[in-house]
């Protein structure tokens, strides 16, 4: 026997309506609906006649028996104040415009449902078999869905309510979240999602099903009722644009939206944290959600390192970068396709770092090409900038390109402690010549007991050389690579800055280092930029959701 079950329909009669027509077309002989009749969609009333005359056997979701009931909110199950302020504006639109005799037969209707179909012990549900409004996600961990499964028995197990559809065998169960009729699965599509079940001498299998309906006729449907712009952009984008938080870390990571507005921390912006000038986030007009990529917490800067060896080998390199150590380079073809991809992907400044990158033998070629695609800066210890490598670096002056390197201290003696002999005076020749060149470089002091007494006076010798106050920050020692002291870095205490090496994706360039920092590598080489921007979105709401705190940013630049 062939089945077709749904979940939340919320109001929309036409993804209603289509369900049956396309089930029936497919074969369905029983149609069910797991509940939340309403809850997004302003029809609640017209669901009743297409359940009724077309046999549509129901459980009751949270919704439906808080409507019978008339309780002050859905019981939805939402934890956050944001998430629990949309349920109610449209619970309050649902209570006020369904009928009372609907929500009287709303009232009848079963909390779940089991019954023997072909020799299959079938359970339904509307949350999971542990509560009636509990998120069952495709994400929880194995235990948990063993927990679920054991806690029913049933060879299929039916549920919905959170919305993103999903199967998985769970021992000898088989569990299929049904997906909802009411809106989209957040997944940049219009069609919504149910699932057809083939039941046959005691065994099961599913299918889930994208369902393409009338959704513009659902959308004017929500305007002329005066339902928030916020929901009918859902139905209009195929994107989630409230009750985000709910969502775990890898079911937010696939959405377009990932934070609340008002979560948006005002202690540090991408203009004013001590960066340098940014562009700003992407613009995404007045809607309460924004994406994590192009905030504060995950700035769209993308980090290129050249390659990994040095002409120093300071001894705090967060990257365990010296003379010594195996190149990995990037190729320039592979550089200039990062370059591209990192446009496409919505990355809106470039860095490059090494490594010393101006030991690369197409340096010149690939700022070339970096800064005529995005604002570019090139960090380098400045004692290579003569020689067949540094050929044609003054034309590029007119770019969109800056320069950093570092000066650890207003004398030879300070700055060589940790950068070896003679290094200060020939990075001061680099600053002049810059300087020459029409690149007044920016200049950053990496700040250790040694040299913190020194800090003005590094700041008026710069001033002397001509170079301006904004072209010097200082920023902390990081305990990464070489440094056996320094600030603690890890993907739970900073936000994140995506990092493309030879060896793959970073969390951030103080953690590019493989063999030091493993723990700060995302994927292997190869790896697409949107599949590290959707990695780093997972990392960094399991980092913040494992103890409600929120990162603040390391400073590798200016």
């Amino acid at each position: 026997m062939r089945i077709a079950v749904c979940g939340g329909p919320y109001g929309n009669p036409y993804a209603l309506q289509a369900f049956v027509d396309d089930a029936r077309a497919r074969g369905a002989e029983r149609l069910f609906c797991l509940g939340d009749l309403g809850g997004f969609g302003a029809e609640v009333d017209a669901l009743w006649p297409i359940l009724t005359s077309n046999d549509i056997t129901c459980v009751a979701g949270n919704y439906d028996v808080a409507i019978a009931r008339g309780d002050t909110d859905c019981g939805c199950g939402y934890r956050d104040p944001k998430d629990n302020e949309f349920a109610q504006l449209i619970y309050d639109h649902t209570l006020a415009t369904t009928s009372r005799d609907f929500a009287a037969w709303m009232g009848e209707l079963h909390t779940e449902r089991r019954e023997t179909i072909a020799g299959v012990d079938v359970h339904m549900v509307h949350g999971s078999t542990l509560a009636l409004n509990d998120f069952w996600w495709e994400s929880l961990p194995d235990e948990q869905h063993r927990q679920r499964a054991e806690a029913s028995g049933a060879g299929v197990i039916l549920c919905t309510h959170s919305g993103l559809p999903w199967q998985r065998r769970i021992g000898s169960a088989l569990a299929v979240n049904v997906g909802v009729l009411g809106k989209p699965a957040n997944d940049g599509r219009h069609d919504v999602w149910y699932a057809l079940l083939d039941l046959d001498a005691g065994q099961a299998t599913a299918e889930l099903v994208p369902l393409a309906y009338d959704w513009q006729a659902q959308a004017r449907s929500m305007r002329a009722a005066g339902l928030p712009e916020v929901f009918v952009e859902t139905i209009e984008t195929g994107w989630w644009t409230t009750c985000l938080e709910i969502l775990p870390p890898a079911e937010r990571s696939r959405g377009r939206y990932h934070l609340y507005r008002s979560t948006l921390p005002t202690g540090f912006q991408p203009a004013d944290d001590g960066w340098g000038p940014s562009s700003a986030p992407a613009p995404h007009g007045d809607r309460p959600v924004v994406p994590l990529f192009g905030s504060p917490y995950f700035p769209s800067r993308l980090w290129l390192y050249t390659n990994f060896h040095c002409n120093l080998a300071c001894d705090y390199c967060a990257v365990a970068s010296s003379p010594r150590a195996t190149p990995r380079t990037l190729p320039a073809e592979t550089f200039r396709g990062l370059v591209d991809e990192g446009v496409a992907a919505g990355f809106t400044e470039l860095y490059i770092t090494g490594g010393e990158p101006f030991l690369h033998p197409d340096i010149v070629q690939l700022l070339d090409y970096a800064s005529s695609q995005l604002p570019t800066v090139v960090m380098t210890n400045a004692l290579l900038l003569r020689g067949r490598r540094a050929d044609g670096l003054g034309e590029l002056a007119d770019r969109k390109l800056t320069i950093q390197t570092s000066l650890d201290g207003a004398t030879a003696a300070t700055h060589d402690l940790h950068r070896g002999n003679g290094s200060w005076t020939r990075t001061i020749e680099g600053i002049r010549h810059l300087i020459d060149l029409g690149l007044p470089p920016r200049v950053a002091l990496t700040e250790t007991p040694e040299n913190t007494a020194e800090v003005p006076d590094v700041a008026a010798l710069l001033t002397e050389l001509g170079l301006p106050d904004d072209h010097f920050a200082v920023r902390p020692l990081l305990r990464r690579g070489f440094a056996e002291t320094g600030v603690e870095i890890g993907e739970d205490s900073s936000i994140p800055e995506l990092t493309v090496t030879a060896d793959g994706l970073h969390w951030h360039p103080a953690g590019a280092d493989t063999a030091s920092s493993p723990d700060m590598h995302l994927a292997p080489a190869g790896t697409p930029l949107e599949m590290g921007k959707q990695r780093v979105t997972e990392r960094f709401f399991t980092a913040r959701l494992s103890d409600g705190s929120l990162p603040s940013p390391i400073r590798c630049a200016i």
